[in-house]
């Protein structure tokens, strides 16, 4: 029988700061209605292909909850599957954690609110989307950095803006604004990025005057004001001049905060430790950087991008983190946020010479089963055959297997059953690569006792032998699967851009109501205190 855990004891976890990690096994959609602080959102359907890198460790402490849908006991055996030996349910799911603690919508919540409370204790300067307008209008001498991931800029952006990713804008902000003279306007696409940008820049010393854009991209078309689209201006790699002098300014801040700095031998002895401690190794550099060469055994994870989102790469709260650069900068400015927002982080330090990451002989792992499995060939020679896509819906309405349906991963089986022409018919499970099809085919099949593979190489495969997809959409399950971000893309309804706002805004009353953050906003170095 599988051991149970109260929400009070979940909850001295989180504050006496031991390792946990807890997983909201519905879909997103739900997830993002109603969750706690730290929970993740990992559906049940996707256990096998995300779980390991968020917890790398078999020994460290799971709980597993839901809001009633069933889904747990489902969810503990696949984990277990996979080797984790300590998995707990939560007693009462999410209704019995409810009563006491508080539980919060939307996602990444942990870094949003921080952000809102870093902007309360600092007094981050801000300036209004019509102000930002007027400024651009009259002064040649202005900077506009875009905070976010460059294909969030790409899709739309502030005038005059740049590609500069939050992990970046004190590595590169003396090549973009070389002159002390210049004002520096940061912006992200809400709150949170511009906020946490503008902070560090200050923090670090920089002599210009910098801003955030008040509400993001949000505020500039609740402003009535038109956003660029397709922009890709980037603000280049600094000269060695420039980069020198970013350094000093993040050394000097990183020393204030506290960051350790680590050596090779340091890292083999954590390495070491990894049975007993859940340990990440994250290289914060730029993804195209990444991508010409890196250590192996250090995962991809932009500075800016983990601070804004650490639950995306760090799923066990409490577990030990070390950052990775060739710069001295990203990794020390990354770090002084991720040790204010409770987690044990260490530097690598760029001097010294990176040791050979051992695999971990007990970490979790899983391959998708060679059968029961066909080919993109076999498939196309099948007569009777109908394709169920796991993808997630926004990549299923972009394109998809001619005549292929939408289903929900959690609820594959019941809606399987549904289906009146997969009767008679093979039903083909695919989903992008084809691993999360070939982690439910299984269950498909010993639940409903028909036929069912699924597509080798899924639908990358498909294109990749010149396939055509379609966009024609056929919801076999209702798309709840994945949260509708208002501050993402530009089809957003004005209501919802100003009730994210709004509820951005009420974050830091949440949090103290609360009392689970562990938050900690370091003062800065004139200031005389923490």
């Amino acid at each position: 029988m599988t051991q149970s855990i109260s929400p009070q004891e979940l909850r001295r976890h989180w504050i006496t700061h031991n390792e946990i990690a807890l997983l909201d096994v519905r879909e997103e959609g739900p997830y993002s209605i109603s969750h706690p602080l730290w929970a993740l959102s990992l559906p049940v359907s996707e256990i096998e292909v995300k779980l390991p890198s968020l917890v790398p460790r078999l020994s460290a402490p799971i709980v597993v909850y839901d809001a009633g849908e069933g889904y747990v006991e489902r969810a503990v055996a696949r984990i277990k599957a996979l080797g984790y030996q300590d998995v707990a349910i939560l007693e009462g799911g999410l209704s019995a954690y409810a009563k006491v603690g508080e539980v919060y919508r939307d996602v990444n919540v942990p870094s949003k609110a921080f952000g809102e409370l870093v902007e309360a204790i600092r007094q981050t300067p801000s300036i209004s989307a019509e102000d930002a307008d007027k400024l651009l209008a009259s002064n040649d001498n202005v900077v506009v950095l875009d905070a976010r991931r460059y294909e969030e800029y790409h899709t739309m952006s502030i005038p005059h803006g740049r590609s500069c990713p939050g992990g970046e804008l004190l590595y590169r902000i003396f090549e973009a604004a070389p002159s002390p003279d210049t004002t520096v306007i940061v912006n992200c696409a809400g709150r949170t990025r511009g906020l946490v940008g503008t902070q560090s820049l200050m923090n670090s010393g920089v002599p210009n005057k910098v801003m955030a854009l008040r509400n993001g991209t949000i505020g500039w078309t609740l402003g009535g004001l038109q956003l660029d689209q397709n922009k890709a201006v980037r603000v280049p790699l600094p000269s060695q001049e420039a980069g020198v002098k970013a350094r000093h300014h993040a050394e000097a801040w990183a020393k204030h905060v506290g960051v350790p700095i680590i050596d090779a031998d340091e890292l083999s002895q954590l390495v070491r430790n990894r049975a007993s401690r859940s340990l990440y190794l994250l290289d914060v550099r730029d993804p195209e950087e990444y991508a010409s060469g890196h250590v192996k055994g250090f995962t991809l994870a932009p500075g800016g991008q983990l601070v804004q989102a650490t639950d995306e790469w760090v799923g066990v709260r409490g577990g030990q983190i070390v950052l990775y650069d060739t710069d001295g900068v990203r990794a020390r400015i990354t770090a002084t946020w991720l040790l204010q927002l409770g987690w044990e982080v260490y530097v690598l330090s760029d001097l010294s010479s990176v040791p050979d990451i051992l695999p971990h002989l007990e970490a979790p792992s899983w391959r998708a089963p060679e059968l029961p499995s066909v080919t993109v060939d076999e498939i196309t020679s099948m007569d009777n055959v109908t394709v169920v896509d796991l993808a997630r819906s926004p990549a299923y309405k972009k394109g998809h297997i001619q005549g292929s349906w939408f289903a929900s991963g959690p609820e594959l089986v019941r809606d399987l059953n549904s289906l009146q022409d997969a009767k008679e018919n093979m039903v083909v499970l695919t989903s992008p690569d084809g691993n999360i099809a070939a982690a439910n085919v299984q269950h498909a099949r010993d639940m409903i006792g028909r036929q069912i593979s699924y597509l080798v190489g899924g639908t990358q495969a498909w294109v990749a032998a010149g396939r055509p997809l379609e966009t024609e959409s056929r919801w076999l399950s209702q798309p709840i699967d994945v949260y509708k971000r208002p501050y993402e893309g530009t089809s957003n309804a004005r209501e919802d851009m100003q009730a994210y706002i709004d509820w951005e805004h009420q974050l830091v009353a949440q949090l103290a109501n609360d009392g689970v953050a562990c938050f900690h906003v370091r003062r800065g170095m004139g200031d005389g205190g923490d």
